[in-house]
């Protein structure tokens, strides 16, 4: 694996490798001083053409963690402000000597028009409405490690599905894994073909809940939206928001889980999201040693993981 641009790149035997090494890293980020030197000399550059909290971070922290030096790229600082473009930009930071770009971009293709251009690994982090392979990747982590395995799992992702990066990706890794996925939303929240895709459709919130294992809501992408898709933002939640009376619908052993930034009230309800079952504080955690699972996967080859059991 030279760059991480899809999920499809992995297929189960690369995804199932990464799982198998974040293991690692879990262990590496519970201890008091949380750094091995895998990556030492090493540079990872954050190359982030739209806002991010957690990916942004989490990369950054992953990167630190196994030894590697970072560089952030801010738009709004940056010579992109004064008509540069993306080519000269790739170009000004691979003349640096970086050996890893991660990219977000609002505009889906990005990261692989990038990887074409440079000598560095690429890794998307986020392509406009396509892919989120480590968003993924973590997700996948996090179910596991709650429920033991995604085989014949049933997976409802919610909501605005349209837009999300999040739920193609999400739906790819989950039903590589053996997962059975079932997406709900208004008919205008979903996308206009769904040929390829190995899932199926609801639109009843309430007749769904009760035969998943994992309820899997997505914000609503405001930003992204050219028209007005809903009637209101309350009657969305009213059909299709985890509110604490449809969470009583959910098996004992039912998880809630969200990409983030969370709007609550909205998709999900403040008393849900802070239930035991509620994830979203694992899959934060859980970002951090995937990450360093890919850089390390991507960057680290020939290179001994010291200090780690590798399983």
């Amino acid at each position: 694996m030279s760059h991480l641009l899809s999920v499809a790149d992995l297929g189960v035997q690369g995804i199932e490798e990464i799982l198998r090494l974040t293991d690692s890293f879990v262990e590496v980020t519970e201890r008091a001083i949380p750094k091995v030197p895998a990556l030492r000399g090493k540079t990872v550059v954050s190359l982030f053409y739209e806002d991010s909290t957690r990916t942004r971070l989490s990369f950054e922290t992953a990167a630190k963690r196994l030894g590697a030096d970072t560089m952030t790229f801010s738009v709004g600082t940056s010579s992109v402000k004064k008509g540069e473009s993306l080519r000269d930009t790739v170009q000004t930071i691979e003349a640096m000597g970086v050996d890893a770009i991660v990219v977000r971009h609002a505009s889906a293709g990005v990261p692989w028009q990038i990887a074409r251009w440079a000598s560095s690994v690429i890794v998307n982090a986020g392509d406009g409405w396509h892919e989120h392979p480590t968003q993924a990747l973590l997700d996948c982590y996090t179910i596991r490690q709650r429920l033991g395995s995604l085989q014949g799992r049933r997976i409802a992702i919610v909501g605005d599905i349209k837009h999300s990066r999040v739920a193609r990706s999400d739906v790819l890794a989950f039903t590589m894994l053996g997962a059975e996925v079932v997406l709900v939303a208004p008919p205008t929240l979903l996308p206009p073909s769904l040929e390829g895709w190995p899932v199926t459709v609801e639109h009843d919130l309430d007749q769904t809940l009760s035969k998943v294992d994992v309820v899997y809501l997505l914000r609503m992408q405001l930003e992204r939206q050219r028209e007005a898709l809903l009637p209101s933002l309350r009657e969305y939640t009213a059909r299709y928001g985890l509110t604490p009376r449809r969470a009583e619908h959910l098996g004992p052993d039912a998880i809630v889980m969200h990409p983030g930034p969370m709007n609550r009230g909205v998709e999900i309800a403040a008393e849900v999201a802070d239930l035991p079952n509620a994830v979203m504080v694992d899959q934060v955690r859980n970002g951090v040693a995937v990450r360093m699972a890919v850089l390390f996967q991507l960057l680290g080859s020939g290179t001994q993981l010291e200090g780690v059991d590798r399983g």
